[in-house]
């Protein structure tokens, strides 16, 4: 039986409508106009995304003479996969039932019309891929991320997994429209899987015609980047292609489908597993695949987990609960609502990964849902802490068939701490969106009357805490909210919020050597909660 959380915090937020925010200083339709029109007057047209930051650190020439010039050297390896988990036998690509692997083989289906280069991340060629930006302007960089070229040590796979969606165990779901190409290990020693999303048919396409279309493949191109931006763990997209291909979709689900363009992005992530790549293995009894599949991630990508160690399983547990709660934490922190979070969406990483009908909060409403296919807001922004108990007990229902009756005890307990974790992270997160430093123990409080007070008045969620930290405690002091903290005025219409300015401003006082252009200068500091939109990376229009 699993908790529900009841906090002050329980219902903090609402999620920002993406074609109104657009990730943080650019207004949604000028970025897509900035994209597709000169591209519908028949011209390539390139989105660079770049941080913009030194390279100093590595020496600009230095870092520059490590970045490939063209795809003829670099290469791929499936091997690291493909030496300990079982492919599926049957090679044909049709729609079917697969048991007892892990993956399929599945060659990426090309486009038939003319394929354009739409956008590219310069931050992740060169920081992640180790290819000079100058690579994408090449025909076999197009192909490779259309779909059209394997290159070398490639062995295209799609992943089969389940998973419970809106509460529901579902079956075999899996890669239906995602090709995973391989894994690159780059300059740093890092290993990158590299997937294609909308890149055709598999045998887990369903009723699914394997493509993707342009207006949700900008959508997850800009968020995955701007998410990694906000210094939230996320996978991440290096490119986006489209083409005249027509794809039909249903975009509203009121079934009205039109004609839409279909467009591939290649993204990457350390790992793509998620809680539902171990469901379908518990769920059918294959147990001895299970525990390969767990030995693999753990030793791969848990390194604080002892691979023989006899509690292996509990451990590896242990660290995604503590590393759920966090994303969770962190994605309330910004007022990301994912939208879609069910257990074949939430990876085992406890990364962002697959980027649906996700939202960003704009006025504060914990009852904020940007699907708009969750008629009952199972997904809404105020719960999203909640379900994460609801997947991490899933997830622990698949390892209990290989947990001894002491281990499941202990597991269970792990995930009875998991609202502490949350809340405590949480705190954290909203202390230093006020400027709080040191503990309090009305910190909690001050926190929940803010919001309240947020939710009340339909203050922007973003906007009043970037001005809470422009504004000097004199102009809070004497409840002088200079015009342009447009937020702030619109809180200050509450008829309590003069108490809460004197809660904050009695809290603030309590900072040990601290002052009020310290308390700016920390909250408008880009590693602060506070400042949204300090590192999102500048965008350069060709």
């Amino acid at each position: 039986m699993t908790q529900r959380i009841r906090f002050p915090f329980c219902c903090l937020i609402r999620g920002l409508a993406f074609p109104r925010l657009l990730l943080f200083g650019v207004t949604c339709p000028s970025v897509v106009c900035c994209l597709l029109l000169p591209d519908l007057e028949g011209s390539a047209h390139l989105l660079l995304l770049s941080r913009n930051k030194s390279k100093h650190e590595l020496g600009y020439c230095e870092t520059k003479a490590k970045l490939a010039l063209s795809l003829d050297f670099w290469t791929l390896s499936s091997e690291n996969l493909l030496a300990v988990l079982p492919v599926d036998p049957v090679k044909e690509n049709y729609v079917r039932k697969v048991k007892n692997c892990i993956f399929s083989i599945a060659v990426p289906t090309p486009l038939k019309s003319r394929v354009r280069l739409v956008a590219v991340s310069k931050e992740v060629l060169e920081d992640i891929l180790d290819l000079d930006l100058s690579v994408s302007e090449t025909d076999d960089f197009i192909q490779l991320v259309s779909g059209e070229k394997i290159v070398s040590g490639s062995i295209p796979l799609a992943h089969r997994y389940g998973g419970h969606q809106f509460g529901i165990w579902a079956g075999q779901l899996g890669d239906g429209r995602a090709h995973l190409l391989g894994t690159y290990m780059n300059r740093q020693g890092e290993n990158w899987e590299l997937q294609l999303k909308g890149s055709g048919k598999t045998p887990y396409s369903r009723n699914g015609d394997g493509r993707a279309v342009l207006r949700s493949s900008v959508r997850e191109f800009l968020c995955s980047e701007a998410m990694h931006s906000l210094r939230i763990p996320t996978s991440r997209v290096a490119s986006l292609v489209v083409s005249d291909d027509e794809v039909w979709r249903d975009q509203f689900y009121n079934g009205n489908i039109v004609k839409e363009r279909g467009a591939v992005v290649l993204r990457v992530a350390k790992s793509w597993f998620r809680i539902g790549s171990l469901e379908i293995l518990a769920h059918y009894g294959e147990l001895d695949l299970l525990r390969t599949l767990l030995d693999f991630i753990i030793r791969e990508h848990f390194p604080s987990v002892e691979v023989a160690e006899p509690n292996r399983y509990v451990d590896f547990f242990s660290v995604v609960v503590s590393e759920t709660a966090q994303l969770i934490a962190l994605w309330m922190s910004v007022g990301f609502a994912h939208g879609v979070c069910n257990t074949d969406n939430f990876s085992l990483l406890s990364i962002t990964i697959d980027y649906g009908p996700f939202g960003f909060m704009e006025a504060y409403n914990p009852d904020f849902v940007p699907n708009t296919s969750d008629d009952e807001g199972r997904y809404k922004i105020g719960n999203q802490a909640n379900i994460g108990i609801f997947n991490l007990n899933k997830l622990l229902q698949a390892l209990n068939p290989i947990l001894d009756p002491r281990q499941r005890q202990l597991a269970a307990q792990i995930l009875e701490g998991y609202p502490v974790l949350y809340y405590t992270r949480f705190r954290e997160l909203f202390k230093a969106k006020l400027g709080l430093l040191g503990e309090t123990k009305g910190d909690d409080d001050l926190i929940a009357f803010l919001l309240h007070l947020m939710e009340k008045t339909a203050a922007d969620f973003t906007m009043t805490f970037r001005q809470l930290s422009e504004i000097t405690q004199s102009q809070l002091q004497e409840l002088n909210i200079p015009q342009q903290f447009w937020a702030l005025n619109m809180i200050s219409k509450h008829k309590l919020f003069p108490a809460w300015v004197s809660q904050y401003l009695l809290r603030l006082k309590s900072n040990v050597n601290d002052s009020d252009s310290e308390r700016r200068k920390r909250m408008t500091s880009p590693s602060s909660p506070a400042c949204s939109s300090a590192s999102f990376p500048e965008a350069f229009c060709s």
